[in-house]
């Protein structure tokens, strides 16, 4: 696995530093309220469980599956929500939690589909961003890296459903999914 590794971007010193930075903002933003943390599998779930670990506050912690890339590199535009809610979203405070924000066509749909519930407040979380390869005009609220335009893995984040357990976020070598 680690021979398909062409660099290391964010080192799992780094990624624990900066979401100790995350969960202590949004303690301080979130203050007397109690978020619902909504996170996006499958990447989410390393970034997810350690911001939450992170907040000081008493919060509740959701999922729901979503996704415009199959086992692609690149977004097939085609946004599938896996799943509805079978909780209350309406008056609520929301985080969503995704790994990364790339050509922000599912966060776009997803966040229209948490929208229509009448939350109190949304706002999104990523572990990185990637503005270059934006397709969307959507931002995050609260971001952990700038991710450069390049095909990353680890720390939740795969390909073809490997490379997830990487402590650490890396380039993926082009001939390891060309």
């Amino acid at each position: 696995m680690k021979e398909s590794i062409k660099e290391i971007l964010f080192s799992q010193e780094a990624i624990s530093q900066r979401v100790k930075e995350l969960g202590a903002q949004l303690t301080e933003d979130y203050a007397g309220k109690s978020p619902l943390l909504i996170g996006v599998l499958k990447g989410c779930f390393v970034f997810l469980a350690d911001i939450a670990r992170n907040i000081d506050l008493n919060c509740e912690v959701r999922f729901i599956t979503a996704s415009s890339y199959g086992a692609g590199t690149i977004t097939s535009g085609d946004v599938k929500i896996g799943m509805d809610f079978d909780f209350e979203i309406a008056g609520r405070d929301i985080i969503i939690i995704e790994d990364i924000l790339d050509s922000g066509v599912t966060l776009t749909t997803l966040r229209g589909f948490i929208a229509a519930r009448g939350p109190a407040s949304l706002k999104i979380c990523t572990l990185l961003d990637k503005p270059a390869r934006r397709q969307a005009p959507l931002y995050a609220d609260y971001i952990g890296f700038e991710c450069p335009d390049e095909f990353v893995v680890g720390y939740g984040l795969d390909f073809a459903e490997s490379y997830r357990n990487l402590p650490y976020v890396a380039i993926l070598k082009p001939e390891a999914y060309s």
